[in-house]
């Protein structure tokens, strides 16, 4: 058993798998690319579905695209399995709190990347549309809220969204995430990076705290079909007072933070 333990273990920590790896947060911001650029382009009277099937379908739409999807799902598949493999082999020299937070991080981050495979693999084999994140949010709100205890639970996820929005979203002005990377040395490339990031995490915990609300708000007033993601909070907020500009300036956070992942993909700490 400890041999294939430690099999296991060292094909998580294997040179491919870590380029593989790096090469999903790239695919990440680039779909968080899209994702900005829809946005914008919703606040300007646009089309489109501000989410990841939402900017899958448009990377699908790019000159070879059924080549970029297949690297794409093989290097969000790859993070995936890094991240798992993260959650289970690695922090155990840490202290009990430190390392019990660290490993539920990693296994958070699993996934989320395995959604974001899965999401890629649908395309890559035909069934995937813009719309699939949107309806996928939709059914399941639905299914939860018929099912014993749903509603409450529902809304603890909500909560829960909405607090990993604000928690995601202070690590902007914090700079906490300088120490997942290794920090270029130059001083033009480390004020990018860190603009980039500051700007990028604010978006981020915005929508994901836009998402969060959304969940809870469907829930009690009893539409659940209202829930519907990241593309449903995104236009709820164009509905608002001023909300076209607040839409463009999350969109363009966005953006910035697609643009922090791809840099991330070179400068990120992946041994621990």
């Amino acid at each position: 058993m400890k041999q294939v333990v430690d099999k296991a273990e060292d094909v998580t920590n294997s040179r491919i798998l870590e380029l593989l790896a790096r090469a999903g947060f790239a695919v990440s911001g680039i779909l968080h690319l899209l994702v900005g650029a829809i946005a914008v382009r919703l606040a300007v009277g646009g089309t489109g579905s501000a989410d990841f099937s939402g900017a899958v379908a448009e990377l699908a739409t790019m000159p070879v695209g059924p080549f970029l999807l297949w690297g794409s799902f093989a290097a969000c598949a790859a993070l995936s399995l890094w991240q798992t493999g993260d959650a289970i082999f690695d922090f155990n020299h840490q202290a009990t709190k430190t390392k019990v937070k660290n490993k539920a991080k990693a296994a958070l981050q699993a996934v989320v990347y395995a959604v974001l495979a899965v999401t890629l693999w649908h395309f890559v084999t035909g069934t995937g549309t813009g719309g699939d994140n949107r309806k996928a949010t939709s059914d399941f709100t639905i299914a939860m809220v018929q099912a014993p205890g749903g509603v409450a639970l529902l809304v603890l996820i909500g909560l829960a969204v909405a607090v990993a929005g604000v928690a995601y979203g202070m690590r902007g002005p914090k700079k906490s995430f300088q120490k997942h990377l290794r920090m270029p040395a130059s001083g033009t490339a480390r004020t990018a990076v860190v603009t980039l990031g500051v700007a990028g995490y604010l978006a981020k915990g915005a929508v994901l705290l836009l998402t969060g609300l959304l969940i809870v708000i469907a829930t009690i007033k009893e539409h659940p079909e209202d829930s519907t993601g990241l593309d449903g909070g995104l236009r709820a907020l164009r509905d608002q007072p001023m909300g076209p500009y607040l839409l463009a300036a999350v969109g363009a956070g966005l953006v910035c933070y697609g643009a922090y992942m791809i840099m991330r993909a070179r400068l990120a700490k992946m041994t621990k």
